[in-house]
């Protein structure tokens, strides 16, 4: 059903979408060994672990109680929650241009991001990009994160569009498999090379 009609409105993943994210890219200017790095990513400060403030968990909690976990590492553990902002190297390249020409065709924009509510409220005020955007929609305010199907139906009510108006732009397979299921449209985004070939063929760019 929602192939038969095109979609107007264009909504965005935010995290490897629109900017780059990688916890690394903060611990190794605070561990020297490779492997001591390696170690603490993959078992203490974890991207699974960081999904629980995604979800909608306070970052002060989840420090306080991995910090009791793993006491040796409680400053770097800390740091995590304070210097936040340094997991973002920058802008994936070509995805702020496309957004600032759909808005200047106009077309309604939207983000719909896996975000913790304590990491937005630090991020939101570096980035005006998403002047650009009309709602965006952080799972960690609501405590419903991707890829739960009620956060698409809270996004639809939301942003006041219908399934088949949507257009979502995501990284993650399992997140474009539960908008697709949601009837939205969907683009696995990869890089914005291709997103924009995407976009002009269904008629959203021009």
């Amino acid at each position: 059903m929602s192939e038969i009609t095109p979609p107007g409105v264009v909504v965005f993943d935010v995290g490897r979408v629109l900017i780059q994210w990688d916890l690394r890219h903060l611990f190794a200017k605070l561990i020297d060994d490779p492997e001591q790095l390696d170690w603490f990513l993959a078992n203490v400060v974890t991207e699974e672990w960081h999904f629980q403030h995604d979800a909608g968990r306070p970052v002060a909690d989840m420090v306080a109680e991995r910090s009791l976990e793993f006491p040796e590492y409680a400053p770097l553990i800390e740091a995590y929650a304070t210097r936040f902002l340094e997991t973002i190297p920058g802008d994936v390249a070509g995805t702020h241009d496309l957004v600032r020409r759909l808005s200047a065709q106009d077309v309604p924009l939207y983000a719909l991001t896996n975000f913790g509510a304590d990491f937005w409220a630090m991020f939101r005020p570096t980035a005006p990009i998403f002047d650009h955007f009309r709602d965006i929609l952080v799972s960690g305010q609501e405590k419903i994160a991707k890829p739960a199907p009620e956060i698409y139906r809270l996004a639809e009510q939301r942003f006041g569009h219908a399934p088949g108006d949507l257009f979502f732009i995501d990284d993650n397979s399992a997140n474009i498999t539960a908008a697709r299921e949601a009837g939205w449209h969907t683009h696995h985004f990869a890089n914005a090379d291709d997103l924009e070939r995407d976009l002009l063929a269904r008629g959203l760019l021009r």
